[in-house]
């Protein structure tokens, strides 16, 4: 059984967003998002990546810092503190290059979820707001919304109903976005597994 994504939305007190990028290596992510190619850690676990850096420093930009690897086609980056994936989705998609960036917060604001592609973001939206959507293609995953049942036909109504927990409408939309792209990321990754770490912003203690 694959592990999908859509187990995202049940881990209660996970901060790290996580970019997705087909067509280039892990290493390669890391640098796109502004990572030096040749100072990667030794593979570290989620927990020894929280002690790197200094993640917020008022008036000025905190450390960022990412775990990178890949898992059925993509690249990941999984992002601690000011990192950079919110900033460079389009400079990480050029040269033909996808790339997804899910942000995850509980129900407000939502959790977004952005999608590039040859370097232009072509649509992206809010969980359980996906009736706004923005982008070069703002409409381009509305079919996939209205079979996933997400949206009505009409494009302009959610299905969820008031009684519906948010994390339940937002597992559906993750279920959407994975099997569109297929999308996988292994649990193990936020726990015990280990995987090289790169700075992409600030200045991190990568020894620490």
């Amino acid at each position: 059984m694959r592990d999908g994504i859509r187990w995202l939305v049940d881990l209660e007190h996970w901060r790290s967003s996580v970019v997705f990028a087909r067509g280039i290596s892990a290493q390669e992510l890391a640098v796109r998002m502004g990572g030096d190619r040749d100072a990667a850690t030794e593979p570290i676990t989620d927990a020894e990546a929280w002690v790197l850096g200094e993640w917020y420093r008022p008036g000025e930009d905190g450390d960022g810092v990412v775990r990178v690897g890949e898992q059925e086609g993509w690249a990941f980056a999984l992002e601690y503190g000011d990192s950079t994936g919110g900033d460079c989705l389009a400079e990480i998609s050029h040269k033909g290059i996808e790339a997804v960036h899910y942000v995850p917060m509980q129900e407000h604001p939502p959790a977004t979820v952005f999608y590039a592609r040859d370097g232009v973001e072509v649509c992206g939206f809010g969980l359980r707001e996906e009736v706004w959507r923005w982008g070069q293609e703002p409409d381009l995953l509305l079919p996939d919304l209205i079979s996933g049942h997400v949206l009505q036909p009409d494009g302009k109504t959610l299905i969820t109903p008031e009684t519906e927990h948010y994390t339940d409408a937002y597992r559906r939309t993750l279920g959407v976005i994975e099997q569109r792209f297929g999308l996988s990321l292994s649990p193990a990754y936020l726990k015990e597994a280990r995987l090289p770490a790169y700075a992409v912003r600030g200045t991190p203690d990568m020894h620490a």
